[in-house]
């Protein structure tokens, strides 16, 4: 067993004291790479440039569904309040029509009650922070029979 161990060690000793200085040298490599690329990209939270943050309330929820989904629903609640973060000079332009929050139905066959997630679309440059309720309930009255 101890020969076993020495020979573990020793045997091709130039060989394995080669492979860990590569490694070592490769390792070194790779870590001053990534610490140069992590200083290249500028952090957003120490970013030196001003945020603006808006709330905009009572925005109604759109629903998207396909061309030949005819059927009649209710979102419940029908509006929402949404928070949105930017550049201040492109906070100024930002109006309540240009923030949209949307249920996507397209592919929904049949349900009678159904909780879907909001989307948020907001115009370039801009970035939604929160949406108030998450979700929403999508309540679908029974089809009559004739």
């Amino acid at each position: 067993m101890i020969a076993y161990l020495r020979d573990l060690l020793i045997k091709d000793f130039w060989l394995k004291l080669f492979s860990l200085a590569l490694a070592f040298l490769v390792w070194k490599f790779v870590d001053a790479a990534v610490k140069k690329e992590n200083q290249s990209v500028p952090n957003p939270i120490q970013s030196a440039r001003p945020i603006d943050r808006r709330t905009f309330l009572h925005l109604p929820v759109v629903v998207i569904s396909s061309a030949s989904d005819v059927r009649t629903f209710r979102v419940n609640p029908s509006e929402v309040e949404v928070a949105i973060q930017g550049d201040p000079k492109l906070m100024e332009a930002v109006q309540a029509r240009d923030i949209r929050p949307m249920v996507d139905l397209t592919g929904v066959e049949s349900a009678r009650n159904l909780r879907k997630r909001i989307d948020v679309a907001t115009p370039p440059g801009i970035t939604y922070v929160r949406v108030n309720p998450k979700e929403v309930e999508i309540i679908f009255p029974p089809r009559q029979t004739e």
